[in-house]
């Protein structure tokens, strides 16, 4: 691995002018291709094998005229204090309304509240569903103005007038402002830690192109592969992230064999075959964990791992052909001002000079390692400690900001009907043959008796009567726990009145797929991270040939992930610091949050093990004592795996400005993840761990030893090679003919 790396690293030195072109092409040739693609489909949800998404399928085939997934609009109207709204005025407005509202385009049909019996007890409200042809975002601004239009003509006439659904405007994201500010942040934090505006931003041009590249291949394929719009998401935040601090590694390396009296183009061939391999390594994790989510077997979350995994691979391909080549341009301009003037071949390195700040805290963990162990340990679980309660559901309207019509609609419909009317479930009966709807109204009076329901609505069959749909109103609210039990009880218990109608019954509608999808999640997190983990072991047990170490990094990474949920979990479920992170309602922890957490994180994380403690094991092979590598590791990756890890910081906290609920909440719990597992597990625990453990760390029994292939990460076999002694700087020669004559 090592010996190929160094001469690809070498071959893009030497033909920098192809290598630039070539990438400069795919760049421009992605961009041509992705502006040239047909439109990105609309997003949708689906989840094969639950019962709600049978019960969407049937609904779709069945009543081909209304469509499932269609946007809708739940426009609720309030007379004014001490007026009702069945007041002969107040109901010709109301009729107004409705009627405007028929008239609007995309608009399938609109449900007459005084026809349907959508009427409070109170008489003072009333409901009027908007069903549309289009779903939530096929829906055109147009369309979603002219609603908001009407409902302020409305409101003009002196009634009280809010909506909710899909179909309703929300307010405008960011758009694309969290990137700026992390490349910003970026940029500042690489220009401290490597001295020099070239060396600063290499990393982020190329990180650019790399996710330039993936993003407009994720357009382009797009119509082909039925990639919808969030699919890129995920694919900016993790390509950016990681294409920044995989240059980074590569241009750090460099920058040292220089120091050490290389000449540039040994120096890029050495950078590349050893930090090189690291990265290639790290991008494998990370793919790992990303493309492991089609465990999970929801089409969302696979293709956005996918597209994800996509873009990593392309930017572990830029850091290992791309880097090297614009080393090639900057040679002395990437290093420090006070080292330019100084001739190739001449170490740099001053061995009486201060200790770096890595090295005297890697000397204090050696001198202290239990204390710095349990410190870590204890700190981390007492963060961890919220995530005990943790709460698991998808956001509904009732956690928007209090000042949003969806929000002021949801109020209204809960203090005038009930909780339960915020998330209804639709029944669905399916009956071979005709008479689905008498089957349905026997269901209809079994559904009554159950408690916690406190209506159901009279059985709608279609016109060939094999298929009838009713509507379920529970007493408690969409996100409630008892109203998750209605629905499990509901399923297990009707199976009598099946037998006795000779129908099956189904229940959907958005609260029920949200029960559906956090099961399916629930199910899923055991098998995927067995996955996940057993095979990040096995791959790192090649890189560090030893047992402890990976599964020392695989214990620290569960802790991090644990701690990054505790406080998601006291930020956004029980509203601690609520208003310093711009959460306006707190709620339950989005379903797909832990999984997703550990997917990314778990990558990310085992980029910082690997690039910190593949420097450790380089120095140890090479002769050094368990304590001397751990401080070599520190002293040469330290810096840079702590300029790194606040470079994904930064890119991540960029997204909790975001006003969508499931960015924010990515970006905060990827931030404190990389924060905990950067600073606190491989930082002070990694140190901690081998310090105590001291050569057994690097055990391997001898049986496992033989069968494991030698991928030779810390380039053992590339020094010998090239006639290093102990991994130092050989007399100067050219390293590719040395190289020819050993073989």
């Amino acid at each position: 691995m090592a010996t190929f790396l160094y001469k690809l690293g070498r071959l893009a030195f030497r033909r920098r002018w192809w290598m630039a072109l070539i990438w400069v092409l795919l760049f421009v040739g992605a961009g041509f291709a992705a502006s040239a693609a047909p439109k990105a489909p609309a997003d949708t949800f689906s989840m094969p094998g639950t019962e709600s998404q049978k019960a969407f399928d049937l609904l779709d085939e069945r009543f081909p005229q209304t469509k499932s997934d269609g946007a809708t609009a739940r426009v609720v109207v309030r007379a004014p204090d001490g007026e009702k709204i069945t007041a002969t005025d107040n109901k010709a407005k109301v009729d107004k309304l409705v009627a405007a509202l028929g008239k609007g385009a995309k608009v399938s049909k609109v449900d007459d509240p005084f026809k349907t019996g959508a009427v409070s007890k109170d008489k003072t409200t009333v409901y009027a569903t908007v069903s549309y042809t289009d779903t939530g975002t096929e829906l055109s601004d147009k369309n979603k103005d002219a609603l908001d239009k009407l409902l302020k003509d409305t409101r003009k006439d002196g009634l009280t007038v809010e909506a909710g659904g899909d179909a309703v405007k929300t307010e405008q994201s960011m758009g694309g402002s969290a990137e700026l500010i992390g490349i910003g942040v970026s940029a500042v934090v690489l220009l401290i830690t490597f001295g020099s505006m070239i060396a600063a931003g290499m990393p982020i041009l190329t990180a650019l192109i790399g996710v330039g590249i993936g993003i407009s291949s994720i357009t382009a394929l797009a119509s082909t592969l039925e990639l919808s719009s969030t699919t890129s998401t995920l694919a900016m935040m993790i390509g950016l992230a990681v294409g920044i601090d995989y240059a980074l590694f590569i241009v750090s390396r460099y920058r040292a064999e220089i120091a050490e009296g290389r000449e540039p183009e040994d120096a890029v061939g050495r950078a590349v075959g050893t930090a090189g391999s690291a990265v290639v390594f790290a991008g494998l994790t990370v793919v790992i964990a990303l493309a492991g989510l089609m465990v999970v077997n929801i089409p969302l979350l696979t293709k956005m791992g996918m597209a994800a995994a996509g873009t990593v691979v392309i930017a572990v391909l830029i850091a290992l052909t791309l880097i090297p080549a614009l080393l090639g341009f900057g040679r002395r301009k990437v290093l420090r001002r006070k080292d330019r003037k100084k001739p190739f071949g001449t170490p740099h390195t001053d061995p009486h000079g201060k200790p770096k700040l890595g090295t005297r805290w890697a000397r204090f963990v050696l001198r202290r390692p239990l204390v710095v162990l349990l410190f870590a340990v204890v700190g981390l679980g007492a963060i961890a400690a919220p995530a005990a309660k943790l709460e698991l559901g998808l956001p509904d309207e009732g956690t928007f900001a209090t000042d949003t019509t969806q929000r002021k609609a949801y109020d209204m419909l809960s203090d005038s009907f009930g909780k339960g009317f915020n998330g209804p479930l639709t029944v669905v009966v399916d009956k071979d043959g005709k008479g689905a709807g008498a089957a349905a109204k026997d269901v209809g009076e079994a559904l009554k008796k159950f408690d916690g329901v406190v209506n159901v609505t009279p059985a709608a069959p279609n016109k060939a009567d094999d298929t009838a749909t009713m509507t379920v109103v529970p007493k408690t609210g969409p996100s409630d726990a008892d109203t998750e039990k209605l629905v499990k009880k509901i399923r297990s218990d009707i199976s009598g009145v099946e037998s006795k109608t000779g129908s099956e019954v189904l229940i959907t509608g958005s609260t029920a797929m949200t029960i559906d999808f956090s099961q399916t999640l629930d199910d899923a997190l055991v098998p995927y991270l067995a996955l996940v983990v057993g095979l990040a072991f096995l791959l790192l047990m090649l890189v560090f040939r030893s047992i402890l170490v990976p599964l020392k990094a695989a214990l620290g990474f569960l802790l991090s992930v644990l701690a990054a949920l505790g406080a998601v979990v006291a930020v956004f479920q029980q509203g601690h610091l609520a208003d310093v992170f711009g959460v306006d309602q707190p709620g339950p922890i989005m379903s797909m949050m832990p999984i997703f957490m550990i997917g990314v994180v778990f990558g990310l994380a085992m980029d910082y093990e690997v690039f910190l403690v593949t420097r450790m094991r380089e120095a140890y092979v090479h002769g050094a004592r368990p304590g001397e590598a751990i401080v070599t590791g520190f002293t040469h990756s330290g810096r840079v795996v702590a300029a790194a890890a606040v470079i994904m910081i930064s890119v991540f906290s960029g997204f909790i400005m975001e006003n969508d609920d499931m960015i924010k909440m990515m970006g905060f719990g990827l931030a404190s993840a990389v924060l905990f597992d950067a600073f606190v597990v491989r930082m002070a625990i990694v140190p901690a761990v081998l310090a105590l453990l001291g050569k057994s760390a690097w055990w391997l029994p001898r049986w496992l030893n033989k069968i494991l292939p030698n991928v030779d990460v810390e380039g053992e076999k590339l020094h010998k090679q090239l006639g290093d002694v102990n991994g130092g700087p050989a007399p100067y020669s050219d390293p590719e003919r040395e190289l020819q004559r050993v073989r």
